[in-house]
């Protein structure tokens, strides 16, 4: 079984053109991580950017006077160590595995190529990295409201659908 076929219902995938997948098949290695585990650290370098088949990370940041901070909670479908595809690939938080997860994961380099040789797959890459950058920033946006506020949260997405969709 191709390690691609691990996130073959993921929203990142479906979105990308069948016959476009085989470009990635050879990129794309399996990475499995125990509960506990560090993946990555903020400020340090990673060079593979990640989508989560199974399992949850908590992403954590280092905030000065409080020491490291949970951010977020993300999971299967989710994308991991974006930074890489765009190629600086040193990490804006760290991310440690919540519990057993397997990911799918490309080389950046190898996926930046890919990106500029091939323009058609390059388009549905960086198109799939935006949306979920989109619906990682109204999550994030979401979370610090409720640690701001005096109330009960507001379930937000029941009303306008899965946070960051394009038309939110």
């Amino acid at each position: 079984m191709s390690s691609l076929n691990l996130i073959a219902s993921s929203e990142f995938l479906r979105a990308i053109p069948a016959e476009l997948h085989s470009y990635l098949e050879q990129l794309v290695q399996q990475r499995n991580y125990s509960p506990g585990t560090t993946l990555f650290s903020e400020g340090t370098h990673h060079d593979e950017f990640h989508i989560i088949a199974t399992g949850h990370a908590r992403l954590d940041m280092h905030v000065p006077r409080r020491g490291r901070i949970p951010i977020l909670t993300i999971g299967p479908g989710d994308v991991l160590a974006w930074s890489a595809l765009l190629g600086h690939g040193v990490m804006t938080s760290s991310a440690v595995a919540l519990d057993p997860i397997q990911t799918v994961a490309f080389p950046g380099e190898g996926l930046r190529k890919l990106c500029g040789s091939q323009h058609e797959i390059g388009y549905h890459i960086m198109r799939q990295l935006a949306t979920s950058l989109s619906r990682r920033l109204v999550a994030t946006r979401l979370q610090l409201l409720d640690l701001f506020a005096d109330h009960a949260p507001v379930d937000l997405t029941s009303a306008v659908g899965r946070p960051g969709d394009p038309e939110c």
